[in-house]
């Protein structure tokens, strides 16, 4: 008999259990106000907190002497990318707990904790079914929102530029904090490679027979990723600070060029240019999807965000570094999973990126439309 699972694995954790978990958390006498999940309507909460999904971020609102405050409870989606089990989410929620408060402008961990086997109370340790975390809210809006935008529309504003700066000033200051651990930096190349959110997870996450990218194909990217995992290890030296998945859906900003970073991951140290490629891969991706190419409003983002960058930090080795991170992001956009309604073409010049890249020792600013081709220095995916 085949266990059937449900992903979004819905529960009822009682307004009681909660409100004691976050008294043990504050002084003062706590009342809970409300509780809705991000991004939809605000609710109060009743007796229980029916059908809450793991894997959901919720707003809880409480008021403490009086005074209102607001965190956010997440716990991790089960299936896949390496969180398959308990462990592996536990495994990560307090590496973020004890990471988040130390990155710049990241939005800040309150606790960590777990519920028990019945969900009838909210530990921070001890006998545990699953783990969440909680932060303080954010207020903001998501840069994708503004990337989006700029699509519908084709035109930047002067806020748009500004914003961009912002990011790349961003890293060019957390990267500037350099650590001499080389395990760590070899650490992080494995991970690149073998990782189930990195590139053989992602690869693991593209169904059979799909009519965009053949399986030899995919399996030439995992093996020119490998190859490449050698080469980041003669690059120890590059060991920087990082926020490890820097993309639109984790800044939030607010008036003006003020920011909040979410969801930093995979380690406190690591490569600059898995941030850059993060984020840059989008202006790529957005293009892509408007115009069949890096031009216009998005290229000029694309090349603004880089020239800051390379200005402010002198490091024209990230350039070197660069390719087998563009490659995971390339397959995370290009992903079925992740982007289900994108088109067929789009998927493929992405996918013809991924592989050119690989095959690149150095990668070129000014050869991204060539690598999207498939023209250089690999041929395209449809070819045999």
């Amino acid at each position: 008999m085949v266990e059937k699972v449900n992903n979004e694995d819905f529960a009822a954790i009682s307004k009681e259990a909660l409100q004691e978990y976050l008294q043990s958390l504050y002084d003062g006498k706590l009342r809970i106000c409300s509780v809705w999940r991000l991004g939809e309507e605000r609710s109060v909460l009743s007796k229980d907190l029916k059908g809450f999904g793991y894997g959901f971020p919720y707003v809880v609102e409480f008021a403490v002497d009086g005074m209102l405050r607001r965190v956010v409870l997440e716990t991790m989606r089960h299936e896949g990318f390496g969180h398959d089990h308990f462990s592996d989410r536990a495994q990560v929620l307090l590496w973020q707990h004890s990471s988040f408060n130390r990155l710049p402008r990241h939005v800040r961990s309150v606790d960590v904790g777990a519920f028990t086997s019945n969900n009838e109370r909210l530990l921070s340790l001890g006998k545990c079914s699953e783990h969440f975390i909680v932060t303080e809210f954010a207020n903001g809006r998501l840069y994708h929102l503004d990337l989006d935008r700029i699509k519908e529309t084709g035109r930047l504003e002067g806020l748009d530029e500004r914003r961009c700066l912002a990011l790349s000033n961003y890293l060019a200051e957390i990267h500037k904090i350099k650590r001499e651990a080389p395990w760590l930096y070899v650490r992080r190349a494995r991970e690149l490679v073998g990782h189930g959110e990195c590139i053989m997870g992602l690869l693991d996450s593209y169904p059979s027979n799909l009519g965009f990218v053949s399986e030899p194909c995919l399996i030439d990217i995992e093996r020119d990723s490998v190859v490449w995992r050698w080469r980041l290890k003669r690059m120890v030296h590059r060991l920087s600070q990082v926020h490890g998945d820097f993309h639109p859906w984790n800044v939030l900003f607010r008036e003006g060029d003020d920011f909040t970073v979410l969801d930093r991951s995979r380690g406190e140290w690591g490569e600059p240019a898995d941030d850059v490629a993060a984020m840059t891969v989008n202006y790529v991706f957005y293009s892509l999807q408007e115009y069949g190419e890096l031009t216009g409003v998005f290229q000029r983002l694309f090349k603004l965000f880089w020239e800051n960058y390379l200005e402010k930090t002198g490091d024209l080795g990230i350039l070197e570094a660069i390719p087998p991170f563009y490659a995971w992001r390339g397959l995370v956009v290009a992903s079925p999973v992740w982007y289900p309604q994108l088109k067929s073409d789009v998927r493929i010049k992405l996918l013809n990126f991924v592989k050119s890249v690989l095959g690149c020792e150095k990668f070129d600013l000014d050869h991204v439309n060539t690598y999207l081709s498939g023209a250089s220095p690999r041929a395209g995916l449809n070819d045999k």
